[in-house]
């Protein structure tokens, strides 16, 4: 019975006036009947709590020149698309246009005429009007009310989605407190007569004649409805009034499948056979709302029960009863298929999975060739769907954008009119006083002055008035600000959602690309078990993935997601190699997805709020070392403040330098680039155009870049000729120009590495510094690495081929952008340990995989790309400051000087050695000369040698 009884409460879709009339075409009819539309409205509940449709004649403002003026037109609102469509009349089947309200804001005026009120939308400004304030106030309120609940259902779209992690913040706006609704607009009553389907059988207030109420504009639109409407009231072919087409199925939504369609006329099939059978057997039955809008009015209104007359009524207690266990049984039925809805899909894709893994483990190459292909597809699918997000995240960023330029109009528009209402309530106040002090005179005042009081009394009657108009429109704008700040709120609230769902389909992406690159690097370096065919096969497949980052463009993305250069011009997929470039883009996309999914994971926001607050109150010129600062640098500093920071940490090391030379120092060095040519010039023009040759903002000889590079570089030669220039300097050189971005910054971030932050002579012509620092980190990393420091010494494995780069050029060209930047934050803050630091992390970080090498060749080879296998920044960094320490600074300098005297004596011997050389060269010279000129004089005097003859007048050389 219960079951009977929901099966009709059931609302069939949408249904054509028509095929209602031809229905009931044999029934007699009453008198006064509505028309067809109205007939339609009744039938066609909202499905929310109210369950009347909003329908009713408004004029509305159109026209050019002449003919602009109000034209009466019959206003529906659809709250699926949430909009506002309008007909010339009630019985019309197409509409003359409609008004989007999901980005509209609502106004009106005192000083227009009483019931004038405004739609603005982003795309065009509607004015219409009531017939009076109340049906005015009526319709505005009511519609704030549709653009909420439309807002709410946006809402729950995002939080429904199972994509989103359950973490995110509610999204639905919070409802307005008790101490806020005194500042709102009561709800008007409804002004029956003036809106609802019973105004569409009622005549018209202030029709205008006919021709002046045709939309020229839509013409064609209003000679189909004439037609139709015609065809309808004079042709008695049933089946032909069947065969009209209702409004309401045209415009169907567009998310609504021809399958749900179907499934809904099957249900009002099956709604109507329930009703013919309850006209013979009498059965209460519920009012035309199906089973969803029950349950979505739980918690608002109560249902109400139909009962027939003459049958016995049921007690309202058990009336109450059942409904609540109708409700209910109604929730937790859906509840449970729901429940079995999911457990099928997840029973689904577990067997999907074990059918493919268990096909794929038995198959043969062939048929494992063919699985990456479909995993292929799967990638296309998923770059599709993450395009249609970005493209609703680009509709939703202009929403935003203009939701915000509205909400700063009515702000002022809000505060203007309470600024003249209070000026108003000043003159009000004004005049009350001068009426109390006109009171206390004698009753015997001239009648010039009854007639002043007369006047004032009606002026003061008006301003009254005037003052609860501005008040009942403050309180109407205080409600559409409020509404319209908690719609712009939640549609951030969605933008960011939708972020965030994006950056999880990214990092998938990403890691299911990887895979699918790993798995097509072991198929080629087993090709020597694979038939020619399937060798061929993965070739190609190789070439089809180099094809792509040839022809991306700079700025375009390789491979979906993967941009082909970083923010600061790096190339993300990169190798001096050209066999190891299907590797290079397997740790990209792996440190792409690694980087999604810190961000998603709210390390970044972590990272803002801790440089926020630090920051907060004060300049960058105001930092102060400090050890909460010295750890936020060593986790990175924030990209926004990356640039101010190293200033701040660069004049740190360089203010007794920069106090010795006039402010204008770098200017005057460039005048002396200029007049007078520099030795050094010559190398750094050899050595400029292989700086940072992955990075695009020096790939060309002419870009500003490169010329920045050059006065840079010649303005140091001249600051420290000691020094002048040297092999690496470019590129130290190049990464200050990449984040200071002017070149004064980066010459004293060069001259603050060279001669403050480096120990002495590490850039000079012996580089002594240099080879000091190697043994020195030889000994640490024996004392931090014993293992692998014997590893290297049983193969002979000389690690200054490796890493004298690394300290020469601080990391450039070795570590990734990510990394090295964070690198180099550290550097100039705290100085040259922090290469120590990271030196011995990266051997750290490779340790084991080293271990298993058992080849002179195989450890070189791997030395060389050893940088290159580091993606996990962050491991990187723990390594470096956590798993290092003790690392004291003192223990460094005393190394230093150690080892530095030990280079020192070595060279001197060396010098020795050498001047002993070469005293020796020359003595042996001297010898073999003289005994040469010995023996030509003994040949020459041996008897049967004839002298030699000159001739005459010249004598012989001895």
């Amino acid at each position: 019975m219960m079951a009977d009884a929901l099966e009709v409460g059931k609302a069939g879709p949408a249904e054509d006036p028509s095929c209602r009339a031809a229905r009931e075409e044999g029934a007699p009819g009453k008198a006064g009947e509505p028309d067809d539309l109205a007939n339609y409205l009744e039938l066609q509940p909202e499905g929310r709590p109210g369950g009347k449709k909003l329908c009713g004649y408004l004029n509305k403002l159109g026209g050019k020149g002449p003919l602009r003026g109000f034209k009466t037109r019959w206003f529906i609102f659809e709250h699926r698309t949430c909009h506002l469509y309008y007909f010339r009349t009630a019985q019309d089947c197409s509409p003359l246009g409609s008004i989007d309200l999901a980005k509209a804001v609502f106004n009106y005026s005192l000083q227009a005429e009483e019931g004038t009120f405004e739609i603005m939308t982003p795309a065009k400004d509607y004015t219409l009007m009531a017939k009076n304030g109340e049906v005015m106030m009526y319709w505005l309120q009511q519609l704030q009310q549709k653009r909420w609940e439309h807002s709410e259902e946006q809402n729950h779209l995002v939080i429904d989605n199972p994509n989103i992690s359950p973490e995110q913040p509610e999204l639905l706006p919070a409802p307005k407190q008790e101490e806020e609704t005194d500042e709102f607009l009561d709800p008007v009553k409804t002004p029956t007569d003036h809106v609802g389907a019973e105004a569409a059988s009622l005549p018209v207030a202030l029709q205008p004649t006919t021709l002046h109420n045709i939309s020229l504009k839509h013409l064609g639109t209003e000679i189909q409805n004439f037609g139709s409407k015609t065809v309808f009231q004079f042709s008695g072919n049933r089946a032909l009034r069947e065969s009209r087409t209702c409004f309401e199925e045209t415009n169907q939504a567009p998310n609504e499948t021809p399958e749900d369609l179907s499934q809904t006329k099957g249900e009002d099939a099956t709604v109507r056979g329930t009703q013919q059978e309850g006209e013979k057997a009498p059965s209460r039955k519920f009012s035309g709302y199906n089973l969803k809008s029950l349950t979505i009015r739980h918690n608002s209104n109560p249902p109400t029960l139909e009962r027939d007359p003459g049958k016995e009524e049921i007690a309202p207690d058990k009336t109450a009863r059942l409904y609540n266990d109708i409700l209910g049984l109604t929730s937790e039925l859906n509840a449970q298929r729901e429940l079995v809805r999911l457990l099928h899909r997840a029973l689904e894709a577990a067997q999907r999975e074990k059918r493919a893994c268990t096909s794929y483990l038995s198959s043969d190459e062939a048929t494992r060739l063919e699985l990456v292909r479909h995993k292929v597809r799967q990638i296309g699918e998923l770059e599709n769907r993450a395009c249609l997000l970005g493209k609703e995240k680009r509709e939703l960023e202009l929403s935003l954008r203009l939701q915000t330029d509205l909400t700063d109009e009515l702000k002022q528009h809000a505060l203007l009119l309470m600024e003249k209402n209070h000026a108003k309530q000043e003159v009000i106040l004004k005049l009350s006083e001068q009426m109390a002090n006109e009171s206390t005179r004698p009753e015997n005042c001239s009648k010039h002055t009854a007639d002043v009081m007369s006047k004032l009394e009606q002026r003061i009657t008006h301003l009254k008035d005037d003052q609860e108009a501005y008040r009942t429109q403050n309180k109407f704008l205080n409600s559409e600000i409020y509404q319209v700040t908690q719609l712009w709120q939640a549609t951030a609230d969605r933008e960011k959602a939708l972020d965030m769902k994006c950056a999880a389909l990214e990092a998938k992406y990403c890691q299911v690309e990887s895979t699918y690159l790993s798995m097509l690097r072991k198929l080629h370096d087993s090709a020597s078990k694979q038939e020619e065919s399937q060798r061929e096969m993965v070739k190609q497949l190789i070439a089809d993935q180099s094809k792509l980052e040839v022809k991306a463009k700079p700025g375009s993305q390789v491979g979906g997601f993967l941009n082909e250069y970083d923010e600061y011009g790096f190339k993300m997929v990169s190798s001096p190699v050209q066999g190891k470039m299907l590797l290079a883009k397997i740790r990209a996309l792996e440190q792409k997805s690694m980087q999604l999914l810190a961000n998603q994971e709210g390390q970044e926001k972590a990272v803002q709020v801790k440089w926020a607050n630090h920051l907060s109150g004060r300049s960058f010129g105001e930092l102060l070392p400090s050890p909460e600062l010295k750890t936020m640098i060593r986790n990175g500093i924030l990209k926004e403040c990356r640039q101010h920071v190293w200033k701040w940490c660069i004049n740190r090391w360089v203010r007794h330098i920069r106090d010795r030379h006039d402010s204008k120092r770098y200017q005057e060095l460039l005048k002396l680039c200029k007049n007078k040519d520099q030795a050094a010039s010559k190398q750094i023009e050899l050595d400029i155009p292989r700086t940072l040759t992955n990075n695009r903002l020096f790939s060309s000889p002419t870009s500003k870049m490169v010329q920045k590079l050059r006065r840079v570089l010649l303005a140091y030669s001249w600051q420290n000729p000691n020094i002048g220039y040297c092999q690496g300097l470019n590129r130290l050189a190049a990464i200050a120009l990449l984040i200071l971005r002017e070149e004064e910054d980066a010459f004293w971030c060069l001259v603050a590495i060279v001669d403050c932050i480096m120990p002495e002579d590490y850039y000079s012509k012996t580089l002594t510094g240099s080879q000091v620092d190697q043994r020195v980190f030889k000994d640490l990393l024996s004392e931090k690495l014993p293992r692998l420091m014997s590893h290297f010494d049983q193969y002979n494995v000389d690690l200054s081929y490796i890493t004298f780069n690394w300290f020469l050029v601080i990391f450039v060209d070795s570590l990734q952008s990510n990394v090295l930047l964070k690198v180099w934050d550290a550097f100039l803050y705290e100085g040259a340990k922090v290469i120590f630091r990271y030196a011995l992390a990266i051997f750290k970080y490779n340790e084991q995989e080293i271990l298993k090498l058992s080849d002179n060749l195989a450890i070189y080879d791997y030395l060389g790309c050893l940088t290159q296998n580091i993606s996990d920044g962050r491991k990187l960094m723990y390594i470096a400051f956590e798993e290092m320490n003790p690392f004291p600074l003192r223990l460094l300098q005393n190394r230093r000087t150690v080892h530095l005297e030990k280079l020192k004596a070595e060279l001197r011997e060396l010098e020795s050695i050498r001047e002993a050389y070469v005293s020796e060269r020359v003595e042996q010279e001297v010898t073999i000369d003289g005994a040469s000129e010995d023996e030509d004089e003994s040949e020459r005097n041996r008897p049967g040698v004839p002298s030699p003859q000159f001739p005459a007048g010249e004598s012989s050389k001895s």
